[in-house]
């Protein structure tokens, strides 16, 4: 099985720009994690027979928002929209409505599509980005009390040093505080493994994400922003993990897993 992420920063962007499709017919993913999706289903022009389609979308329009698109032939138990037990509002909204999470549940295991919040340029939101890194670690330890979890997306957090380009410039920066990374290490620390790391240990250059100045991707300057997560006894599982940089369309690049 195959399951692929990736923050397409407006799925009526991709799609106009041919992208979409071109993903669709290259890779053929077993279950599809969407972040960005900026649309409520039935916005987007989407001819997709093979699969089913489960959304998540924000109260704000043409704002966040969630998808998980999964092939016919995969059973779906349930699929939800949760909200994460405690209040998460600042003077920019809702988290809890902005369709940052959906779940579906497998008969293995659970598969989550995250869009974790952006602390901003002023770091105006990182208190509350606090919050729901604490908020969402545990709404997927209760779900891992049933079967394991499978979480991906754009987590906005660079871990380490070696996950982007120019990490001594970047100190104290929004993607790049202490307090983010300390809350992607909490979900390690949890028991979650990162699987790009699994896979390919402490090799450099590998990045999901590209500013849009100075022609950062074309130099691949760029930030790993975008991970899968899975639980420890998922481990053996995962027999590889990819960085997909040469699909175009967003500002993002898709990320893979594949599970025997």
């Amino acid at each position: 099985m195959q399951i692929f992420s990736w923050n397409v920063n407006g799925i009526r962007a991709v799609i106009n720009k041919g992208e979409f499709a071109n993903f669709i017919k290259r890779y053929q993913p077993d279950i599809l994690c969407l972040q960005e999706t900026k649309a409520k289903q039935g916005q987007a022009e989407i001819d997709l027979p093979d699969y089913e389609e489960y959304w998540c979308d924000a109260d704000k329009p043409g704002y966040a928002g969630t998808a998980i698109f999964v092939k016919n032939s995969i059973p779906i138990l349930n699929f939800s929209r949760p909200f994460l037990e405690r209040e998460l509002v600042d003077k920019y909204g809702d988290l809890t409505h902005e369709g940052r999470i959906a779940t579906l549940e497998l008969d293995k295991f659970y598969v989550i599509s995250v869009y974790v919040p952006n602390s901003k340029g002023d770091l105006s939101r990182l208190e509350i980005r606090r919050q729901w890194d604490k908020a969402f670690l545990a709404y997927v330890k209760e779900l891992e009390k049933t079967k394991p979890v499978i979480f991906c997306g754009d987590l906005n957090v660079a871990h380490r040093e070696i996950d982007l380009a120019n990490p001594k410039q970047n100190i104290d920066k929004h993607g790049f505080t202490n307090e983010e990374r300390a809350g992607l290490q909490a979900y390690i620390d949890a028991g979650f493994i990162d699987t790009f790391r699994l896979i390919h240990g402490d090799e450099l250059n590998q990045y999901s994400w590209w500013s849009h100045w100075a022609h950062a991707r074309d130099r691949n300057v760029g930030w790993r922003i975008d991970y899968f997560l899975v639980s420890a006894s998922l481990k053996n599982k995962i027999t590889d993990a990819q960085i997909h940089p040469a699909q175009q369309g967003s500002d993002h690049c898709p990320i893979s897993i594949t599970l025997k």
